[in-house]
């Protein structure tokens, strides 16, 4: 587990991912053509109920998964 700090909104956090996820985020981040802070965010603003961010962030990485086989 590698916990990383990301600015979101104008104010830092950590979260604490495996590195396959933080792998796979970054891969969506090139993707996408944003930088990883920028697609945190992204994903944090989305959240319809406020929780762990990190089990959101594991959650998108599946639901792109799960897209991309498809």
């Amino acid at each position: 587990m590698r916990k990383r700090s990301i600015t979101i909104g104008g104010h830092g956090t950590s979260i604490a991912l495996e590195d396959a996820f933080w792998t796979e985020l970054e891969a969506i981040a090139r993707r996408r053509g944003r930088s990883l802070s920028a697609l945190v965010a992204e994903i944090d603003g989305a959240r319809s109920s406020p929780g762990n961010l990190a089990s959101t962030l594991r959650l998108f990485v599946l639901d792109e998964l799960k897209r991309s086989r498809n």
